[in-house]
């Protein structure tokens, strides 16, 4: 099964984890507010609950825990340090130059594939060695979604089968596509069709089963977008 990881928009750089959650809480808070007068709480004869106020918005959190161990098999860097191997996230947590911690996109297969930025974080460490370096790290982070970016006005969409009123193709419209080293499958579903929020029923209509590690030359059919919105 592919591994959760984290993609850093700005750079495009992939944080992989070493093994998957074996639990992960999705958490969702309205954008509703308790609505008050210059007493207090608003509250009215005949009501058991405050009155509320919509704000719009809201929030939505993911809370998982993961596991890194420098004995565990497949990760790209050889270390005694678990901290080398959970430092990159650690650092998605720090507030970068913009202000804002950087936004990344959480990815695991074809479920999940949310941008948003990491609010929190914390680490238990265990296995040290004798100089005190921990060799196992048991790390709890706290992910928030955050909006799609605007959608690209470069490359038309492509419209659903109803719309066509010329032969398949014509006017430029993509029908395929030939993937390329390096593509992330959001920026292939920007590109496409878009709207980068379409990246999973697009890598599901054509069965991949790995987006983080599609083949150059792959090449992808591009449906209409009411077969894709179809697969939402």
């Amino acid at each position: 099964m592919e591994r959760v990881a984290f993609l850093i928009e700005s750079t495009g750089e992939r944080i992989g984890c070493l093994l998957n959650p074996e639990s992960l809480l999705f958490q969702r808070q309205a954008g509703v507010s308790t609505r008050r007068s210059a007493g207090g709480v608003a509250v009215g004869t005949g009501r058991y609950d405050d009155q509320v106020l919509r704000r719009g918005g809201g929030v939505t959190e993911l809370t998982l825990n993961l596991l890194f161990d420098v004995t565990l098999g497949g990760s790209s860097m050889a270390t005694e340090d678990v901290r080398d191997l959970t430092g990159p996230i650690w650092r998605l947590a720090e507030n970068s130059a913009g202000g804002m911690p950087p936004i990344c996109r959480f990815v695991w297969g074809k479920s999940w594939h949310l941008p948003g930025i990491i609010t929190a974080v914390a680490e238990r460490f265990e296995s040290f060695t004798n100089e005190g370096i921990p060799r196992r790290s048991w790390m709890r982070l706290r992910f928030r979604r955050v909006a799609e970016p605007a959608e690209p006005t470069v490359h038309e969409r492509r419209p659903a089968a109803g719309g066509l009123t010329g032969p398949s193709g014509a006017g430029g419209l993509l029908e395929s596509h030939e993937v390329t080293g390096g593509e992330r499958p959001d920026q292939i579903a920007a590109h496409c069709c878009g709207d980068p929020s379409l990246v999973r029923p697009l890598m599901a209509h054509n069965n991949i089963e790995d987006p983080l590690n599609i083949p150059a030359g792959t090449m992808l059919d591009i449906p209409p977008l009411d077969v894709l919105e179809g697969l939402l």
